[in-house]
């Protein structure tokens, strides 16, 4: 995704007013009830990120190997709450966890708007926080897949609070080690959800995957719903209401 993320501009609702929050490497679109919206949320929001990214970097300056890890890890008791999330999303996905960071971050902003905002969006590099009270598309960004942009997933206001997370092989600087242009995972938790879109899209080389890769997902507890897009194809399973854009 580019360093303007312009998908952004389809993040777009007349019901709604957006802003952006920028700490160090977290790049955060949010929008919140129209009616709900306060001139104090940026810089609320600015310090929740901040106050989640300086807990988990001194985490990792005292258990550095949690920073590198790829697959599944204990954390030592003591570890803070962020990082115990990060670290539970990881171990039932079956991937490091690192690979839940941006979904923790979102949620922990989400939980936060929640209680001030009937409706709330939190969309941080792919990785989204979903509360609304009515029916919202969510169009899915595939690089070079002639898909991109021409499908979205429809959500209802009864799906959510939800997490609707995204990896790619294709796209963006996230680490993978598959070429989907896209895998998008829904749960409750968004670390979960951020956790299981990495180790879905891991999966897929090829189109043979697919399948394989939706019986993975199947298997993960809190898991709801998954997509894959590799190339011109479509796989989906769950609570997944296509549209096209």
């Amino acid at each position: 995704m580019s360093g303007r993320r312009l998908y952004r501009r389809a993040l777009t609702n007349s019901r709604l007013t957006s802003f952006t929050v920028q700490v160090k490497e977290s790049d955060l679109w949010i929008a919140v009830s129209s009616q709900s919206f306060r001139d104090t949320f940026p810089e609320q929001v600015e310090s929740i990120v901040l106050n989640s990214r300086n807990v988990i970097e001194a985490f990792l300056k005292e258990e550095p190997h949690f920073a590198a890890a790829l697959e599944p890890c204990l954390f030592p008791p003591g570890a803070p709450r962020i990082m115990r999330k990060m670290v539970v999303a990881g171990n039932k996905a079956g991937v490091g966890p690192m690979a839940a960071v941006a979904g923790a971050i979102a949620e922990e902003v989400g939980f936060y708007l929640a209680k001030k905002s009937t409706e709330v969006i939190v969309e941080n590099g792919g990785d989204i926080y979903l509360k609304v009270v009515e029916p919202i598309r969510m169009g899915i960004y595939a690089g070079n897949s002639p898909l991109s942009g021409k499908i979205a997933l429809k959500m209802e206001p009864n799906q959510t609070p939800l997490g609707i997370c995204t990896s790619s092989g294709t796209v963006g600087p996230s680490f993978s080690f598959g070429c989907a242009d896209a895998a998008a995972v829904l749960s409750p938790s968004v670390p979960l959800a951020d956790a299981a879109a990495t180790a879905l899209g891991n999966r897929v080389k090829g189109i043979t995957d697919l399948e394989d890769a939706l019986d993975f997902a199947r298997g993960i507890e809190g898991i709801t719903g998954a997509l894959l897009v590799f190339k011109d194809k479509v796989a989906a399973w769950g609570a997944i209401e296509l549209e096209r854009v």
